[in-house]
Parts: structure tokens; C-alpha cells; sequence
């Protein structure tokens, strides 16, 4: 297993925290993980890549080693945090980037607010968000309102192995060994004594609050018409590419023919967690689209 160290960055008045796998003067890559998950989670991909890169692995605000905000979480925000962390980590040259699931989501938009900013990027089942209609809107705010006065919470856990269990009941493909792996770094012991010494995730539970804002598709493909880059879309067979976050496929035609140079790979045995699922695969191919001229 590959060693990986940390650094902590006062960015935008939060904490960050910064995995890194690699020495300095190695290649950058930078990989942004998804919803709920933490940079540890990609320790696996890590370990599978056959060249050496000085892989750059930030945990999002309000998840792992990163620090919480009292604000709440904005997709705003993470595009600002990923411009102020390409500013430290890659200040002259384009970024290599790949981001899963929500983290292919700001990548990709990014991509599109700053072109200049990114070398290739490759989406790992990260497609936009769902579309959204006017109407909806009157339950979404009322749905916020509702979770403001009464926050979700995430339950604690009695051990590491019960935290390991869940993963392994989440993602069955896991191994006893990864699941204890990557329990280590989604839960710590609690100091609250609220939680009687148990085990505890490390996210923010007010991610789970509904985001009052509705999702603009059409915004965000305004931006991926931007994208200079080439793209690589990886998207896992259990997932209906054809129906991408409830799209009809002339929707789903819209979002892909938005990027000018992108390409699709149809990873299968594996779910939305397919660094998890076929690191030594999803290895190759990123560093297969990346080393290509």
C-alpha cells in the first residue's frame, strides 16, 4: 500500500485538508472524491497506477479532515476551493484532474469556468445533476425550511467493525480488508460525550439538508460548452447511461454533445464505487487517457 501524507491549507477561512501520494517532483494528479466519501477512499486507484504521480487529494469541506462551515454547502463554494487549491498545488500549468460522482460534477463545470485552468479531466459517473422544473420549487424550499428546524443527524456506531460492516452491506464487492481500510478514515471516535465514547462518520450531517436552490441543467452545460480539454466520461454498466439522472436519451445527448472533445468508457462488474470496485482496470484506463498525446 502506497504511503500517502497529509497538509492542512486555510482556504476561504476553512481548513482544508490535503492527502497526498507521491514525491514533488512527480506529475500531477488530482483527484476529487465524491458525496459523503473522503481522499482516503482512493487509496486503492492509488496503489494501482503504474507510473508514479504526485497524486493531490483535498477532502471537501464538511467531509474527512476538513473542516465544517456554519453556513451550510454550496456548489458555489467547492468551485472557489478547487480554483484556490489548483492556485497552490498547480499555480503555472493546467491540472489533470479526476473527480468521482459529485467531485467529476464541480470538475467538469469548473472546466468550463476556467478553461485555461485544465489539462485533460476525466468524470467518474459524475453527468450534472438531475434537471429540475419550476413547479418543483414551492416543496423544495418548504423541504428546507423543514430540515433547518430539524436536522438530520448521522447515527453513531459502536466500533470500526460496525462502521466496516455498513460499507460492506453498502458495496458488497468490498473486501474485509478495504472495508477495514476505509472505516478508519470515514469515522473517528467522538469526543462529545453526548456519544458515550462511540464511533462516528466524519461528514457534516447538514450535507443531507436539501439544497433550497434548484439544479439549471442548462446552466451547467453552459459552462461544459466552454471546456477546452478533452474529457473522458467513465460510467459503470449497472448504471442506465442511457437514462443519466432521469434523462431521456435526447436529454442525455444534449449534456454530451455540450463538450466538444469527450469520450465514454462503459466500465462493467463494477457499481457507482468503481475505484473501489476495479482499481487495477479504472487505472489503466485513466492513465491510458492521460498519457495519450
Amino acid at each position: 500500500m502506497k504511503t500517502s501524507r497529509s497538509e492542512f491549507h486555510d482556504i476561504r477561512g476553512i481548513r482544508h485538508h490535503v492527502r497526498l501520494w507521491g514525491e514533488a517532483d512527480r506529475p500531477k494528479l488530482f483527484l476529487l472524491h465524491g458525496w459523503m466519501d473522503v481522499s482516503a477512499s482512493f487509496q486503492f486507484l492509488v496503489d494501482a497506477f503504474k507510473r508514479n504521480w504526485l497524486v493531490i487529494a483535498p477532502d471537501w469541506r464538511g467531509f474527512g479532515l476538513s473542516d465544517w462551515t456554519r453556513e451550510g454547502y454550496w456548489f458555489q463554494d467547492y468551485y472557489a476551493d478547487l480554483d484556490a487549491l489548483l492556485g497552490i498545488y498547480s499555480p503555472d500549468a493546467p491540472a489533470n484532474i479526476v473527480g468521482h460522482s459529485m467531485g467529476g460534477n464541480i470538475s467538469c463545470t469548473y472546466a468550463g469556468i476556467r478553461p485555461e485552468r485544465v489539462q485533460k479531466l476525466i468524470s467518474l459517473e459524475g453527468f450534472g445533476t438531475r434537471r429540475s422544473r419550476p413547479g418543483m420549487a414551492p416543496a423544495r424550499y418548504e423541504r428546507w425550511l423543514n430540515e433547518l428546524r430539524e436536522p438530520p443527524a448521522l447515527r453513531p456506531y459502536v466500533s470500526f467493525d460496525a462502521v466496516a460492516e455498513r460499507l460492506r452491506r453498502n458495496n458488497p464487492r468490498l473486501t474485509a480488508d478495504q472495508a477495514h481500510f476505509l472505516a478508519q478514515h470515514w469515522a473517528r471516535k467522538s469526543d462529545n460525550p453526548a456519544d458515550n465514547g462511540n464511533i462516528v462518520l466524519r461528514f457534516d450531517p447538514r450535507h443531507k439538508i436539501v439544497n433550497p436552490i434548484l439544479n439549471h441543467v442548462d446552466e451547467l452545460i453552459a459552462c461544459w460548452q466552454r471546456v477546452t480539454c478533452p474529457v473522458l466520461w467513465v460510467v459503470s454498466n449497472e448504471v442506465d447511461k442511457r437514462s443519466w439522472r432521469k434523462d431521456s436519451p435526447t436529454e442525455l445527448d444534449e449534456r454530451k454533445s455540450a463538450f466538444r472533445d469527450l469520450r465514454e468508457i462503459l466500465l462493467e462488474d463494477c457499481g457507482h464505487m468503481m475505484h473501489h470496485d476495479q482499481p487495477e482496470r479504472l487505472a489503466a484506463i485513466i492513465e491510458t487517457f492521460l498519457l495519450r498525446d
